[in-house]
């Protein structure tokens, strides 16, 4: 029998923020019996905890009372662990990698999707969605990834992540094909800020909206979005923005809480947002 909820929390950009996360939990008096969690992705990074933050939300998932979309960082961490791609000094994700548990993190990690929908009138992705793609498009799309990064297969695994870097193609087509379209795909819905009104990538600008932005190009939610005419859109990713409430259509769930800010949680029943400084900060 499905149970009952009472209330779902989005949840920002934890960044194995470890401490901050149990924090925030005690604030919005997460009870597991009744309400439910989505994770806005970027579980690990730069934190102090990566690998506790990574095995408590697994808990959470595994017994049904969460769920996560996969960030930026989340596919580094996936990239470094395969040694595909070196460690970022700046990540703290030895912790991870190294833990007895380590294939068994991954293996999960690495079968998280790409999109998700907390409701039927709500959609989930750690950097946006960009403005010529509807909320049932880009589910769609994120499924093409999500088979490769989650393939049983190991040799499509590592193919896709040894291309999965790069800015190019920067922009959308349905004639992409191949490596190239994966990567155009996980760069729209991890990687992206700015665009321009083509929906053209750009990928140097991680700025507040009062900086100048590079000729041309403007925040993805500026531009009309096909998937806002028909849901709400929750994102992360974006931590200068602090959980903007971009429009009612358009939310922003990351607090920057990883570089001292806070970390958020959207109640989705009634659209408060609830905040928590950075205790190891």
């Amino acid at each position: 029998m499905t149970r009952s909820i009472r209330y779902n929390y989005v949840i920002g950009d934890v960044q194995g923020c470890f401490e901050a996360l149990k924090a925030l939990l005690k604030e919005i008096k997460f009870d597991a019996d009744q309400d439910f969690i989505w994770f806005a992705g970027d579980l690990v990074a730069r934190g102090e905890n990566s690998v506790g933050a990574l095995r408590f939300i697994k808990k959470l998932v595994d017994s049904e009372v969460a769920a996560t979309v996969l960030g930026n960082h989340d596919l580094t961490l996936l990239a470094c662990a395969r040694g595909i791609k070196e460690i970022n000094p700046k990540d703290n994700i030895d912790d991870v990698i190294h833990a007895l548990e380590s294939d068994d993190l991954i293996d999960w990690l690495r079968k998280q999707p790409l999109c998700l929908f907390p409701n039927e009138q709500t959609i989930l992705t750690h950097a946006g969605i960009p403005l010529n793609w509807t909320a049932q498009q880009t589910a769609d799309l994120a499924k093409e990834v999500e088979a490769v990064i989650g393939h049983d297969d190991f040799d499509v695994v590592d193919a896709f992540l040894q291309v999965m870097y790069g800015k190019e193609p920067n922009l959308w087509s349905d004639d992409l094909s191949g490596h190239a379209r994966l990567r155009c795909i996980t760069n729209y819905l991890t990687r992206m800020r700015l665009t321009d009104a083509e929906g053209r990538l750009e990928f140097s600008f991680k700025d507040s909206l009062d900086d100048p932005m590079p000729k041309g190009f403007q925040p993805w939610f500026e531009f009309e979005s096909q998937a806002a005419q028909t849901h709400q859109i929750l994102f992360g990713h974006w931590a200068a923005l602090q959980g903007k409430s971009i429009s009612a259509k358009i939310q922003n769930v990351d607090g920057g809480c990883v570089w001292g800010n806070q970390l958020m949680a959207y109640r989705l029943e009634d659209q408060h947002m609830f905040a928590v400084d950075n205790p190891v900060m």
